[in-house]
């Protein structure tokens, strides 16, 4: 195995676990990342379902006790019931558009300049957010009706659009529609199980054609390095939002939009187009 394929691949893997649950969107660093290091080819499309899916099993572990609840408990307990019926009813949307306009929104905005735009939009839409006066209405995620989840799935359809952020929809949606920080930021993370599931299951068959054997070592440190990252990141935000708000993600996105703008412009940086 290529060492510096491997190197690219821990590196990719550690963009993903970072970013997927921040609000400043793993889909855009990982096209500018892939740009970056010359791995947004087709191989590099299957290696990113791989460190999707392992981001995926470190929430899992974060929260196997309330899953294994969950689980155990739908055939009998209400609440169980509710809560699983809030998340699926908050992953149709997404589902939904995703299938009928996934492959134009590939075709069109995955490439960086997009990207860019969309980080700075998101940005200041994360401020905007910010400033609002915070009426609290679910202070927990066990407290959600069946409209407080349909409303944040429906923020979830604007992550379609790569640069925007999943979570950051989600997260920031909710506070719009009254739930509390750390509600908006669980739920973002239980309704990123089914939603990027699913997401990876249909790349799997789409590109079923593209794994191969002789990639399992660059598959391996890829998701090793995403499951640990994310793992610690999912850890680090339920503590950070506990003492501050999004304001910081917010610049951060307006600031590296504005970077990859400048190099695009410039010339400093030959982004791929289109």
């Amino acid at each position: 195995m290529d060492t510096l394929l491997l190197i690219k691949a821990a590196i990719l893997g550690i963009v993903e676990g970072l970013t997927e649950f921040l609000p400043i969107s793993s889909t855009g660093h990982l096209i500018l990342a892939g740009d970056l290091l010359d791995f947004n080819d087709e191989k590099g499309k299957v290696f990113e379902i791989v460190i999707q899916f392992a981001a995926i099993l470190a929430v899992c572990w974060e929260y196997r006790t309330k899953i294994i609840a969950i689980a155990c408990g739908l055939p009998r307990e209400q609440a169980a019931q509710r809560f699983a019926a809030n998340v699926m009813v908050a992953f149709l949307p997404a589902a939904f558009l995703g299938l009928l306009f996934a492959s134009k929104i590939k075709q069109y905005l995955f490439a960086p300049v997009p990207v860019a735009l969309a980080f700075i939009v998101g940005g200041i839409f994360i401020l905007w957010a910010e400033k609002r006066d915070h009426k609290i209405t679910v202070e927990s995620v066990d407290d959600m009706g069946w409209k407080d989840a349909l409303k944040v799935g429906c923020a979830q359809t604007l992550a379609l659009i790569p640069g925007t952020s999943r979570s950051g929809a989600t997260i920031i949606g909710g506070l719009f529609f009254g739930l509390s920080r750390k509600a908006a930021t669980e739920f973002s993370f239980f309704l990123a199980i089914p939603t990027l599931t699913a997401a990876t299951v249909y790349e799997v068959v789409k590109y079923r054609h593209l794994f191969h054997a002789e990639d399992i070592g660059m598959f391996a440190a890829g998701g090793i390095t995403s499951f640990i990252s994310a793992f610690l990141c999912v850890r680090w935000l339920l503590r950070y939002i506990s003492h501050h708000d999004f304001t910081a993600f917010a610049w951060y996105r307006i600031v590296f939009g504005l970077v990859v703008l400048a190099t695009a412009y410039s010339g400093m940086v030959s982004w791929t187009v289109g």
